[in-house]
């Protein structure tokens, strides 16, 4: 009979000594993720390699730190990469509602800014000051009067010229009238009416004469006003090129290597030329009372300089984590302002985003948080594809806007995207999204768990070493690093691995500060952190002890001493979320004559899952291997989990289901004192489950309640053995004979400690030894089978 395992067997221990340390104040803070040998080799490939769509997927379940890891790693390696250019904007003079990008090297982009805004004051400053110099005056004045001599001279030939013919002429806002003159006085209309018919015919002849020569008059008297004007501007330029031309030559040189910049500067010098009037100001306008101040700086913004990339400050590769993936947050927005109740906008508001500030760098997203904002994973991959970075407002992009707005200049786009997300949705994308495994060919797979040796457990505690440095708490003395690393390997379910969810590892340790801060102890010990894992399983194990209350009183029927036939402990795993429990299950077996095989009640009744369902369903092969070679299988079988009221899934109880098959047919009561978990295949082995400590630990904690009688106890799969990491309380339990565990390979080996009868094994003869279980069952079996040909009108009955 398979023989107990002893207390090494159920927990593996972190002795303090084996740290070689006294307190975590000794240990070098780590360096570099821990655990994650094969994402670091994916996150290095990834990044080294320079061709598109080598875009990483980092792959990891929440807690498991990959984030904050995965942002360490690009921050170190981003470290000894270039600093990318600046990005600006600038006011593209011939289309302003096309802003145009400009690449600076970093520094340069705020310097440039600084430069325009300088020369602007300086052009403000010095415009008006030449303008209002008497140099100025003189040569405008001088100008003016040589052309206006020649507009008098011009008048006074017309005027000679009337006066000769007998008209006057006189200037009204109109225009200029011919006044018809007889005897020195001017005639009135009145007085020309009263003229006879052949003065007035004269008059208008010779009137009609002596306007023909006034509208020749009046060409040359406009040219002489437009050459004023063209001189006028003239020398308005030429003054203003003295009073700015240093300025925007000391420019032109400064950016002489930047074609771009060249190009603008030309424009800005041209644009400042024809619009003077705004540097040193028109005819007077009107006061306007409450006028707003920035009124007076409007028609100077369009020579800013719109810096929405700055580096100057970066030391490498910009690392970008943006935490809310909104498209206005990644791919940058264009800002409105009102006016005068109207909305305006202009290149001075556009607004770089996260991808913008991460050009040239790096840029971490979750991807959970990328899906859930609307445009954003669209517009992520269009630009990854296209290579470059287009602002834009979502509703423009799908047609909902119509307005007239701006469009700036695309920016090219040199990025390494790198989403952070669970491993479940990789998959998804891959076979759902063609663009996906264009875009993100490298995957690195963080794992949750890690090998449990000397090196990852030295490791292990440089990282508790890091983190409680850098949230200032307590170190840990070595027996407070020992149950935590016990802990790890809690979380692993393994023996032989160590958790990577260093979430959950933190949240211990910040507990169990919070408990040494209340003793003003000087070291968080091993008393804390247990008891902060007691604490935080109290806190979220009231499920569990109405539970284990309503056993208890015999609510729910579980049997933890005595015997009884076709009746075995199943165990189960419950989870709430953030804390999962096992519970025990009555599993009973009834048996009877007919056709129909083995029926699952809960399948019958739709409240199993297809994983219980598969399991119920080997159950009919390992019979049919066992005791039907020689004879067809003929019984109609129930199982069922009692008191059970909701969905059931997995396939742990398939063997609890067939011992209890098995005590029904054999009429072997088993041993109620013990409770049974594992999976079973159609050859009898006993194969491994999920949650094996939790289940022993609710069956503990059962007849705790109840009281041990020394014969209690969980069978589990042998296989599970590595797994188990019971709490300290059980293990006491065990060392003093009151609990046991059993490590069963077989059907055979459980059924013989349930029943403590010896299986048996099938003869030479064919036959099973005398009075083993296998033999009692075969011997049923043939029996219902003879049975059943008495009955010849035995119809199976259909079941849906």
């Amino acid at each position: 009979m398979i023989k107990e395992l002893s207390v090494e067997n159920l927990r593996r221990r972190a002795e303090p000594s084996g740290l070689h340390c006294k307190t975590t104040e000794e240990l070098t803070p780590l360096e570099g993720i821990i655990g994650q040998g094969r994402a670091v080799k994916a996150l290095r490939f990834g990044l080294d390699i320079k061709e598109e769509g080598f875009n990483i997927y980092v792959a990891g379940l929440p807690g498991t730190g990959r984030k904050t890891a995965v942002k360490g790693f690009l921050e170190e390696v981003a470290k000894s990469k270039p600093v990318p250019s600046d990005w600006c904007y600038v006011n593209n003079f011939v289309n302003s509602h096309q802003p145009r990008a400009i690449e600076l090297p970093p520094g340069k982009g705020k310097e440039f800014q600084m430069d325009m805004r300088s020369f602007v004051n300086n052009a403000r400053t010095f415009l008006p000051r030449a303008f209002e110099s008497e140099d100025y005056a003189t040569k405008r004045d001088s100008l003016v009067a040589s052309i206006d001599n020649e507009r008098k001279e011009l008048l006074s030939k017309l005027n000679e010229r009337a006066k000769k013919e007998g008209f006057v002429l006189q200037s009204t806002p109109i225009g200029v009238l011919v006044i018809p003159v007889v005897k020195g006085r001017p005639l009135s209309e009145a007085d020309l009416l009263a003229l006879s018919p052949e003065i007035r015919r004269e008059i208008e002849r010779r009137r009609e004469k002596l306007k023909t020569e006034l509208r020749s008059a009046m060409r040359q008297l406009r040219e002489l006003q437009k050459k004023i004007a063209d001189k006028t501007d003239e020398l308005n330029q030429e003054v203003a090129l003295f009073a700015i031309g240093h300025l925007v030559d000391e420019l032109l040189e400064k950016y002489s290597k930047f074609p771009d910049i060249i190009t603008y500067l030309e424009a800005v010098k041209k644009d400042v030329l024809e619009n003077l009037e705004s540097f040193i100001g028109g005819p007077k306008e009107p006061t306007i009372p409450f006028r707003a101040p920035w009124l007076k700086e409007l028609p100077f913004r369009k020579y800013e300089v719109n810096l929405v990339v700055d580096n100057s400050s970066l030391q490498g590769a910009p690392v970008i984590v943006e935490q809310n993936a909104t498209h206005q947050n990644l791919f940058g927005r264009i800002e409105k302002e009102a006016q005068f109740g109207v909305l305006t906008t202009d290149f001075t508001m556009v607004r770089g985003g996260s991808l913008h500030k991460a050009n040239g760098g790096y840029l971490v997203l979750t991807v959970e948080d990328l899906l859930r904002n609307l445009f954003s994973y669209d517009t992520l991959k269009r630009s990854l594809m296209n290579e470059c970075l287009d602002i834009e407002e979502a509703g423009e992009r799908l047609g909902f806007i119509t307005t007239k707005g701006l469009k700036p200049e695309s920016i090219p786009l040199k990025v390494k995207v790198v989403l952070v997300g669970h491993p479940n949705l990789y998959p998804q994308l891959y076979l759902l999204d063609v663009d996906f495994k264009r875009l993100f060919k490298v995957k690195a797979d963080f794992d949750t768990t890690m090998d449990r040796n000397e090196e990852n457990m030295r490791r292990y505690a440089s990282f508790i070493c890091t983190f409680v440095r850098k949230e200032k708490l307590r170190h840990l003395d070595a027996s407070g690093l020992a149950k935590t690393i016990e802990y790890g390997s809690r979380l692993a379910q393994d023996q032989q691995k160590l958790s990577t969810r260093f979430g959950d590892v933190a949240d211990i340790i910040r507990e169990a500060n919070f408990y040494a801060q209340q003793e003003n102890s000087e070291y968080t010990t091993a008393r804390h952190v247990k008891k902060a894992i007691d604490e935080k399983v109290y806190r979220s194990n009231l499920i569990q002890e109405k539970i284990r209350e309503m056993i208890e009183r015999n609510v729910l029927l579980i049997g933890t001493d005595g015997e009884a036939v076709g009746q075995v402990n199943g165990l189960s795993v419950m989870s709430l979320g953030d804390f999962a429990f096992g519970a025990p299950s009555r599993v009973t077996a009834s048996v009877g004559l007919g056709k129909e095989g083995i029926i699952d009640i809960q399948r019958e009744a739709r409240l199993a899952g297809p994983i219980h369902t598969k399991g119920v369903l080997i159950l009919s092969g390992y019979l049919t291997e066992k005791y039907a070679h020689d004879k067809p299988l003929s019984l109609s079988a129930r199982l069922v989990f009692e008191q059970s009221y909701g969905m059931i899934e997995g396939d742990s109880a398939s063997s609890t289901e067939l011992y209890a098959l098995l005590s029904t047919l054999s009429e072997v009561p088993v041993k109620q004192g013990l409770a049974v978990t594992g999976s079973v295949n159609q050859k009898g082995e006993v194969q491994a489950i999920g949650g094996v400590n939790e289940k022993i630990e609710g069956f503990f904690e059962v007849c705790k309640a109840r009281g041990f009688t020394g014969e209690q106890g969980v069978l589990i799969p042998e296989s599970n053995v590595q797994n188990l990491m019971l709490k300290e309380e059980v293990i006491e339990v065990v060392r003093a004979g009151k609990f046991h565990i059993y490590p069963v390979k077989t059907i055979d080996q459980g059924i013989e400690i349930l029943t403590g009868i010896k299986a048996g094994t099938r003869l030479s003869s064919g036959t099973f030894e005398e009075k083993t279980i296998n033999q009692k069952v075969e011997k049923k079996l043939s029996a219902m089978a003879e049975k059943l040909k008495e009955f010849p009108e035995f119809v199976i009955q259909k079941r849906d």
